[in-house]
């Protein structure tokens, strides 16, 4: 089975804030400034960050706490919304550089490094969804993970 990917436009800094903020927006939310913070910090990331890692960021950079559930809250809505994807197995986040292009998540995640690769593969989500809706099953958000060595650590 190929890798078949689909095309959407890839954002990287400002770039990628204003397609989420506007992503957000015409999604009915709110872009307030500690999701705008938040956000900002997780698109700064080139690994997978957890909300503690985030809130502690901030916390520096605004010079009081910021509690971890809030970033939770946040990181939650994000991922509901297509602007953040969620590695499952270490419960830490990266910044959809598409944001609100709708997917199913498939990473390659090194036990080293801890990197996280998304990919995309439209073969794979549609074998996946078409293995679940033969079950019965409505599958809402396939989510893939790969573990193993990433080539930079092998």
């Amino acid at each position: 089975m190929g890798k078949q990917k689909h095309f959407h436009q890839e954002h990287s800094g400002d770039g990628l804030i204003d397609a989420a903020r506007e992503s957000l927006v015409q999604s009915g939310e709110q872009w307030t400034n500690m999701r705008a913070d938040v956000f900002s910090e997780l698109a700064q990331h080139d690994r997978p960050a957890s909300a503690y890692d985030i809130a502690d960021n901030l916390s520096a950079k605004r010079g009081k706490r910021v509690a971890p559930n809030s970033v939770y809250r946040i990181l939650d809505l994000f991922v509901s919304n297509n602007l953040a994807l969620r590695v499952e197995s270490s419960n830490a986040y990266l910044a959809n550089s598409h944001p609100g292009c709708t997917h199913d998540c498939i990473f390659l995640v090194c036990d080293d490094c801890g990197e996280a690769t998304h990919i995309d593969s439209d073969d794979v989500s549609r074998t996946v969804r078409s293995i679940a809706e033969e079950a019965s099953f409505a599958a809402r958000r396939p989510i893939i993970e790969i573990r193993g060595i990433c080539t930079q650590c092998k």
